[in-house]
């Protein structure tokens, strides 16, 4: 019986542990008219280039060099960035990324603020594109 007991405390801390490093799992809604936007920027060696450089400057502390959502920052985050190498990140259009990154979310920092200018989001969205696995 005792030993049940310790197994079920166990179970339950395990759970409330794991809950506090849950992600946000709500849905990140995007408005239609934005989801369907193309992107202006062909995506160029040179665009590449400038998404990089924005990337790194940006979001590489929290995402990661790989993108992979495992950045220095991410102990000190209430969510867990996402894995730009997954289908559910790449299968996103340009312009559902585009909002994402313009308008920011939780801990994600609203990007018209940081990056004001709308073709430097457009590189990162380009940027962000050469992650897929």
């Amino acid at each position: 019986m005792r030993n049940r007991i310790l197994l079920s405390l166990a179970v339950l801390a395990i759970a409330i542990v794991g809950m506090a490093f849950q992600t946000d799992s709500k849905p990140w809604a995007v408005p239609d008219k934005n989801a369907k936007m193309a992107n202006p920027i062909k995506s160029s060696p040179e665009s590449m280039s400038k998404g990089k450089t924005l990337y790194i400057k940006n979001c590489q502390d929290c995402h990661g060099k790989k993108g992979l959502g495992d950045g220095t920052k991410v102990p000190d985050l209430k969510s867990t960035p996402p894995d730009f190498t997954k289908a559910a990140f790449q299968s996103q259009s340009d312009g559902a990324v585009f909002y994402k990154l313009s308008e920011g979310r939780n801990d994600m920092p609203r990007g018209k603020k940081d990056l004001p200018d709308d073709e430097d989001r457009w590189n990162l969205v380009n940027y962000l594109r050469s992650f897929k696995k």
